[in-house]
């Protein structure tokens, strides 16, 4: 993991106003290095990947977090995957090669959809948005709007080497506070920011050149790394949720089940062996679905 996969938290100390900076490396590599994207698609997952530790780090969970971009444009789907222990996957699905940056011409009529998975057991959260504006960074800035109801505003950037956001949001507070301009103040300034500065600034440095005249606190920062979370068993129960008689079918005609994770390309091979355990032993089915 590179020193520069950290997601930075700050505060605004004379008002209810905090941040998130995010920058991916070695994250960002790992996830290009499973798949050859066109340089549009690129950069729509790219942002979307920043957007989504961004969003991480703004809800209280313990699980998974994952957000689609979903179109029938020549991109069709977009998956990011966050954990609480700061790890991210991701992929991306096209029909057609696109020739520029345009989000309404990439994806169509296309939605933002958010669930969050607890790990333990907890009630299920999604929603759903229609895409806003031209950008990732506009959508993800509505759908925060719209579901937190606390004014946000993202930035995000994104190129072959690199990804990174920063987020500001107002957070509830008292009517009366010492600088009640300060979040006006902030969104103006980092209104400034380039995307050569998000990619190619530390945190920190970020930080300090936008909002050096203010009174900032910095958390600590918090590694983030790709991890995929596909396993043998969460396979197994993917093919369980399939049914003994389709599962013998596909063994029939291929001699073996072999199942690739999308995400990180690794292969679960299951042999006549392994599809007579599956079956004979008396477990409950798991969740269908085309992402392990």
């Amino acid at each position: 993991m590179s020193n520069s996969d950290v997601l930075q938290r700050f505060l605004f100390e004379h008002a209810p106003v905090r941040g998130v900076s995010v920058r991916l490396e070695a994250t960002w590599q790992a996830v290009l290095a499973r798949h050859d994207y066109p340089p549009p698609v690129r950069q729509l997952l790219g942002e979307l990947i920043a957007a989504v530790a961004l969003l991480s780090a703004t809800l209280k969970f313990e699980g998974r977090l994952v957000a689609q971009l979903q179109g029938h444009g020549p991109v069709t789907l977009l998956v990011v995957e966050a954990t609480s222990a700061r790890t991210l996957r991701a992929i991306a699905h096209w029909n057609a090669e696109p020739e520029d940056y345009d989000l309404p011409a990439l994806l169509g009529d296309g939605r933002l959809v958010i669930t969050v998975e607890p790990e333990n057991g907890g009630e299920r959260y999604q929603g759903i948005v229609e895409l806003a504006g031209d950008s990732v960074a506009e959508t993800m800035s509505n759908y925060l709007m719209q579901s937190e109801q606390l004014g946000t505003h993202v930035w995000l950037a994104a190129d072959e080497k690199q990804a990174a956001g920063l987020l500001i949001q107002k957070l509830p507070g008292d009517e009366v506070v010492a600088d009640a301009d300060l979040y006006n103040r902030v969104v103006h300034l980092t209104e400034t920011v380039s995307p050569p500065e998000l990619l190619g600034l530390s945190a920190e440095s970020l930080i300090k050149r936008l909002y050096h005249e203010e009174d900032v606190r910095l958390f600590e920062s918090e590694p983030v790394c790709f991890r995929c979370t596909c396993s043998r068993g969460r396979v197994a129960d993917m093919l369980r949720s399939l049914g003994s008689d389709e599962v013998h079918a596909i063994l029939l005609e291929q001699d073996q089940v072999e199942v690739a994770c999308e995400f990180c390309n690794q292969k679960y091979r299951f042999d006549a062996v392994d599809v007579e355990q599956l079956f004979a032993t008396d477990m409950s089915p798991g969740t269908p679905g085309t992402f392990h």
